[in-house]
């Protein structure tokens, strides 16, 4: 019995060493609910498929306040290896010199099989230097889609698999919505910002600014306030007036989702990664999925749409032996089978040309119809300048701009190009504040 307890008592302080010679590596992230658990999904299958590191994912609240406690955890030297962080606070992260591993830095180093060619190039060319290096380990990308309700557009004497391709178009479809009766509003939309001006300019390959969007520098300028995007804004308004468009609320749209799983509005604008919430959330009927509508008369429209969601940035300050390990997890993390099951579950897109492949042979987009759009819509065309995506500096108060500009339009204040045009001086009057702090 002696000997029994005393081997018992040596296995176990012999596997308490072993657990604590793993090295940790702290993951800071701000994704919450069903997303939250998968993450935690995801960490411990990489947890439970090695023994030399342990991932510990914890939550630290949105998007903003999630980079917000990195930023200042890296001050009080307490910061994480790893943190989440949306794609407009990828300029912020750039400035930052000194607190970024960049990842092909970090992959090279602990000697990781690291090909950029294998991501997506409408995913990687939104985190990439100006030398086409990858900064940041793209992770949880998005992109917005028009999402419908295919019974109201049977309702209106509409083809209900088809979805409109241009806003002449999707303005006749509302008309027809409206007047049968079918639904009290032709469409909503969420994230004015993003889907509405972001997407709408990269869209129909205009710049959103100088120095190919602020990819070529900080003395970047914003040029939102051309002829296409004032000829929208213009519609959006005059659409709301006459109740084609209901505005769904600044930032993401709160109220926007709500209208159309109660069918008040026919058609929804949002993110891909969207798609989970809306299949749980209309259970009364049939969706459909179509991509932006375009103008037609606008040259290059329609080109590619541009991505949402975030990445994973690296923070210096940790021994090489954690970086050996979050080298480790990224490989992980982005090889095919993880990618393309994080994709099929959340709605967001693979990040690489074989996830997409591997959805492909399993035959998930023939059996989930419209899961591809998003996909389709961002490799539609090669990148642009103007198509690339957007890096300014002070980008999340620039959002916060954007809405308050579109609100004075609803309301009446200004006219769309009144809007438009306080919208960019008082953004690029951020981004100088920017420049001034980090040039």
């Amino acid at each position: 019995m002696i000997r029994t307890l005393s081997f018992s008592a040596l296995a176990l302080a012999a596997s308490l060493g072993a657990a604590q010679a793993q090295t940790e590596i702290q993951w800071w992230h701000a994704m919450g609910g069903e997303l939250g658990t998968k993450l935690e999904e995801i960490v411990a299958g990489y947890n439970a498929s090695q023994s030399d590191y342990k991932v510990v994912p914890t939550y630290k609240g949105s998007y903003t306040e999630t980079m917000t406690a990195a930023i200042a955890a890296f001050r009080a030297g307490e910061q994480p290896a790893v943190v989440q962080v949306f794609e407009v606070g990828t300029g912020t992260m750039m400035a930052a010199e000194g607190a970024v591993y960049p990842v092909y830095q970090l992959m090279e180093d602990m000697g990781e099989d690291f090909d950029q060619s294998a991501f997506l190039p409408a995913v990687v060319g939104y985190y990439t230097d100006t030398d086409g290096n990858m900064l940041s380990m793209p992770f949880n990308s998005s992109t917005p889609i028009l999402y419908y309700n295919k019974d109201v557009f049977e309702k209106a004497g509409l083809d209900p698999n088809t979805a409109p391709k241009t806003w002449g178009e999707l303005e006749d479809f509302s008309n027809k919505i409206m007047e049968s009766g079918a639904a009290n509003c032709g469409f909503t939309t969420g994230w004015i910002s993003w889907v509405q001006l972001e997407n709408l300019s990269a869209w129909h390959n205009q710049p959103i600014g100088t120095l190919e969007n602020g990819f070529g520098g900080l003395g970047t300028e914003l040029t939102v306030n051309g002829p296409v995007q004032a000829k929208h804004w213009e519609n959006l308004a005059k659409w709301q007036q006459d109740g084609l468009f209901q505005y769904g609320g600044p930032g993401g749209g709160a109220d926007s989702a709500p209208k159309f799983y109660a069918q008040e509005c026919a058609m929804y604008m949002n993110s891909s990664a969207s798609r989970a919430g809306v299949v749980a959330n209309a259970q009364d009927f049939e969706v459909g999925y179509g991509m932006l509508p375009y103008y037609d008369d606008v040259d290059g429209a329609p080109q590619n749409s541009i991505i949402g969601g975030a990445t994973l940035w690296v923070l210096q300050g940790h021994p090489e032996e954690e970086y050996k390990g979050v080298a480790d997890f990224f490989t992980y993390l982005s090889s095919a089978e993880v990618q393309a099951d994080w994709h099929q579950f959340s709605g967001y897109l693979p990040i690489t040309q074989a996830a997409y492949d591997l959805g492909r042979e399993q035959g998930y987009y023939e059996a989930n119809p419209g899961t591809d759009i998003g996909i389709q819509q961002i490799t539609l065309n090669a990148p642009t300048e103007n198509s690339k995506g957007l890096r300014f500096g002070n980008y999340v108060q620039i959002r916060n701009v954007i809405d308050e500009e579109f609100q004075r339009l609803l309301s009446g204040e200004v006219d769309a190009q009144g809007a438009l045009d306080s919208l960019v001086e008082r953004g690029n009057a951020l981004i100088r504040d920017f420049e001034a702090a980090n040039g």
